[in-house]
């Protein structure tokens, strides 16, 4: 579970943003919206099922979704790095001469095992320059989150000198020297099974981010899971529910082979086992289900259609999308989308999001954070004030993130129309577009 994360000197955000999952003390407008959307979790702390990151084209909404993708990928794989001088491939502000040598900062607060933990570390492009790992107090308010002098420190790490605490001498004590300047020292005492850092490692496991304006990468993931007979049948169900006219998914194996390139169409990667040279490819064919009918309006057989020749791109997208939902719920996961709407009707966005506030969904508190330019879903039928953000660019090319509780507003004012009339900033500047095109010509 996402409580937390922040960052600073990444991309566009130059200074520190904080984007939180916890409830704050509100009344939602829409009826039930205070049950359904948010649960309470380990530590006497209420997080919410969703939230919505709204703002104009390059504000920072995507960056936020790198931010995490970052910070994931370089704990995951940061003990792969073999050489002592490999770079790390991390963004800094740019826009500034005080930031773009100054290191990147990423930070997450989140439950795991019934545990509240606070992990995080500042990098440059050479080095990892500080980390740290804490064991988090019972939770009661966002101001305990934010501040952390009652956490118990497991290890602090401030460039080649490392501190561990009692807490955590069994697993790391022995690994300090091993560990090198560009390498994270979690990853290496995860490596070596250290339980708590496996914990931790395990949590980013379940903490992904998606690309919504590109299918490839969801695709291979949703047929693995179309090949297990209970997933199947979830999947078909899915699909079923959002009235794509579509009555089941058909998959064929085409052929296998091990020197496919994984970007060709129709080619998904299969690991077999741990290793590199377990890999293999195999080609797919997907085909849709769709019922015939007579004259008089009788269904009398079924009639396949090729996904990538006869669907629509929203339907490719949503098909392609249902393993990770699916999973993500049926997990407890956390799922970052950027750009969720693209290529979906807004009444289908608005439904993949009401699955995640469904409490007969998602009954294992799973989380979703999404990047959207659908104002349809700015209602308080839909979502709480907290679960609103916003990303806005200043004047000097830096990002800013704040949420819509900040505004005093009626818990049941017209989101949608106050935001586009720029009550809540965070919409483009247009100028006047016509002057300039025909002072252009």
């Amino acid at each position: 579970m996402l409580i937390e994360f922040s960052v600073a000197n990444y991309r566009s955000f130059r200074d520190e943003v904080t984007f939180s999952m916890v409830a704050s003390p509100i009344k939602a407008g829409g009826a039930k919206l205070d049950e359904r959307n948010q649960f309470p979790a380990p530590g006497d702390v209420n997080l919410l099922t969703s939230a919505a990151i709204y703002g104009a084209n390059a504000s920072g909404k995507s960056n936020l979704v790198a931010a995490i993708n970052f910070m994931r990928r370089f704990v995951m794989t940061s003990s792969n790095i073999s050489e002592v001088d490999e770079g790390i491939d991390v963004e800094p502000f740019r826009l500034s001469t005080e930031t773009d040598t100054e290191p990147s900062f990423f930070e997450v607060v989140f439950i795991a095992e019934e545990q509240h933990y606070r992990y995080g570390f500042e990098v440059n492009a050479e080095r990892v320059v500080a980390e740290w790992l804490h064991l988090v107090p019972t939770i009661r308010t966002p101001k305990l989150i934010e501040d952390d002098h009652d956490d118990i420190v497991l290890f602090k790490r401030e460039w080649d000198d490392i501190i561990i605490g009692d807490e955590f001498e069994a697993e790391g004590l022995d690994l300090k020297n091993k560990t090198r300047s560009n390498v994270l020292f979690l990853s290496v005492v995860a490596l070596f099974a250290g339980a708590i850092a496996q914990t931790v490692l395990k949590w980013f496991r379940t903490c992904n981010s998606l690309r919504g304006l590109s299918d490839r990468s969801l695709l291979p993931f949703t047929i693995s899971q179309m090949r297990k007979g209970e997933a199947s049948e979830k999947i078909e169900e899915l699909v079923r529910s959002l009235d794509l006219g579509i009555d089941g998914i058909q998959l064929a194996i085409i052929q296998e082979s091990t020197d496919f390139h994984p970007r060709q169409t129709g080619v998904i990667r299969i690991q077999r086992g741990e290793h590199a040279e377990d890999t293999e490819f195999e080609r797919v064919s997907i085909h849709t289900i769709h019922r015939q009918y007579d004259d008089e309006g009788n269904i009398v057989g079924e009639s396949l259609f090729t996904m990538d020749e006869h669907e629509s791109q929203g339907t490719q997208k949503l098909f392609a999308l249902s393993g990770p939902l699916l999973d993500t719920l049926e997990k407890g996961k956390v799922l970052f989308v950027d750009e969720l709407d693209a290529r979906l009707h807004p009444l289908l966005t608005r439904e993949i999001v009401n699955l995640f506030n469904d409490p007969d969904w998602n009954t294992n508190h799973a989380q979703l954070i999404f990047v959207t330019q659908d104002t349809n879903l700015l209602s308080h039928q839909l979502l709480r004030r907290d679960q609103i953000w916003f990303t806005e660019k200043d004047h000097y090319g830096a990002s800013h993130l704040y949420s819509l509780v900040e505004f005093k507003i009626d818990n049941d004012a017209p989101f949608e129309r106050d935001y586009i009339q720029g009550r809540y900033g965070a919409i483009p500047f247009l100028g006047n577009i016509r002057q300039a095109i025909l002072e252009d010509n």
